[in-house]
């Protein structure tokens, strides 16, 4: 009987989708180039709350979620939100050219090599983080369905209030 309910809570948990961990570290630095041809630096962000989505042109999910990333990042901006998508495949011509269907306003930026997807422990896509104003990794989001984007913009909030 024990074994069953503790069976049926992993199960309760996996299923409310329950997917971002918190945390309070630094978040790793990286410079990566962007759509645009200029280099972005984290560090460089620091002050503003920063969304950084690690997403792939052949993940559904990803496609998905894009539009309303970009609702929240057209929406919060002036707030000192910032918003970096973080394309994670080798031949970043697909994700311009998804991005040609799909156009966005935040900055989209490559990461051919995996080195910053590495530095994220990213093993889900999209993987999305948080963090803070102070330059610090507060949340971790893995996978995305339907209804997650409450659960950013409760995070983005509690962020910005900070």
């Amino acid at each position: 009987m024990k074994l069953m309910r503790s069976v049926l809570f992993v199960l309760a948990f996996s299923v409310c989708g329950i997917n971002a961990k918190e945390m309070n570290q630094p978040a790793p630095d990286f410079t990566l180039k962007s759509m645009s041809g200029e280099n972005v630096k984290l560090s460089e962000l620091q002050g503003n709350v920063v969304m950084i989505n690690f997403w792939a042109t052949w993940c559904g999910p990803c496609r998905q979620e894009m539009p309303l990333l970009d609702e929240f990042y057209k929406k919060y901006k002036k707030l000192g939100f910032v918003l970096l998508g973080v394309n994670v495949e080798e031949d970043s011509s697909k994700a311009a050219g998804y991005l040609k269907e799909v156009p966005v306003t935040f900055p989209i930026l490559y990461d051919n090599t995996n080195k910053v997807s590495e530095l994220y422990d990213v093993d889900a896509m999209p993987t999305t983080v948080l963090v803070d104003r102070g330059g610090n990794l507060r949340f971790v989001h893995r996978g995305y369905k339907p209804g997650d984007e409450q659960q950013y913009k409760k995070l983005m909030k509690k962020l910005m209030r900070e």
